[in-house]
This record gives structure tokens, sequence and C-alpha cells, in this order.
């Protein structure tokens, strides 16, 4: 422990109060010519039953860093996605899910809005590393057989489907940020409307 750490630490300002009752003791003359031990003594009995140390809190990255290392994992999943070969409604409807998960993570006012937002975060989070490469890589290991079994629901129904919750969930995402958005015009309009004469 560093020198200036000790000086501000709990065991140090506890000792330091019990060394300054040793030292009103020893004015008031109870100490008599023991005075040096009694103040040293108190110092560390305050040292000794001072409360411990609160450990420091852990650095999280913030919103933002979170934010970057989510675009940086966009990246390789759009160049993931652009090697698959899909069938042409899901591939549009992947491509309207990544079209709206590039404005919410496109740096600006959204991305501002979404740093704030935890939930957000974490729903982008989970969209763009567990779910879309999910439905896409369950959509790839489909054995062709699988495709032909009479009775079953063809996987590329799976498929559309999963993206179209999908792109339900970043649109309910998209509404909530405009909706911040807008609280926080109309809240500017109220204060400037109030402050004015």
């Amino acid at each position: 422990m560093a020198i200036s750490e000790y000086l501000e630490s709990r065991k140090n300002i506890a000792g330091s109060v019990c060394g300054l009752a040793g030292l009103a003791l020893t004015f008031t003359g109870l100490a008599g010519p023991y005075w040096p031990v009694v103040v040293a003594g108190l110092y560390g009995a305050g040292a000794l039953i001072a409360p411990p140390e609160r450990p420091p809190l852990p650095d999280f990255p913030s919103p933002s860093a979170q934010l970057d290392e989510l675009r940086s994992d966009f990246e390789k999943l759009c160049a993931y996605l652009a090697e698959v070969d899909l069938p042409p409604a899901a591939a549009g409807r992947l491509t309207e899910l990544t079209d709206l998960l590039t404005a919410l993570l496109d740096p600006g006012r959204p991305s501002e809005l979404l740093a704030h937002d935890p939930e957000g975060v974490h729903t982008l989070s989970r969209t763009v590393r567990q779910d879309v490469p999910e439905a896409v890589d369950s959509y790839v290991r489909t054995r062709w057989w699988t495709r032909m079994a009479p009775g079953t629901d063809p996987p590329e129904h799976h498929l559309e489907r999963q993206l179209t919750l999908l792109q339900e969930e970043a649109e309910t995402l998209a509404a909530a940020l405009r909706e911040t958005e807008a609280r926080r015009q109309e809240t500017h309009t109220r204060y400037l409307e109030e402050r004015s004469p």
C-alpha cells in the first residue's frame, strides 16, 4: 500500500482519532509520564479496530465502450452473413433487420441515447451476438433430407419467422429511443417556456 493510500485509509484515520484522545488524556494529566506509550497504544488500538477498507468497484466498460465492441462484433456478423446463401424471402427479411441494426448502432444521436439504456444495449448485444447467428446457423445446418420430410415446416419458414421476431424486437427498441428523444425535446421546450418572462 502506498503512503498516500495509507494516510487516507480508515485504519490511519481511526488510529489518529484514538491518538488524539491519548493526547487529550496527556494534557489532562491522566496519562502521566507514560504519555508516549498511551498515545502510541491508542493509535495502534484504533488502527486495529478500524473497519476494513472497501474493495474498489470493478472497472466495467462504459456503455459507449460496450457499443464500440458491439459494432465490431456486428461487422463480423455482417461478414459471416455475406457468405451465407439464403432463400430470397429470408434474405430480404435479413437485409431489413441488418439495415435496422446498422441504424441503431450508427455512431451519433441513436447510440448516444442507447448508451443510457442498458436494457437496449443488452437487447442489441443478444441480437447481434446470439440470436441472428444462431437462427442463420440453424438454417444452414439443416440437412437436405429434413427439408424433404413430409408434414414438417420447411426450415425456411422457421428462419423467416425468427428474423421477423428479431426485427419486431429491434423496431420496438427504435421506437422506444424515438419516444425518449421526443420526451427530452418536450421537456426542454417546457423548460424554455417556463423560463421566458
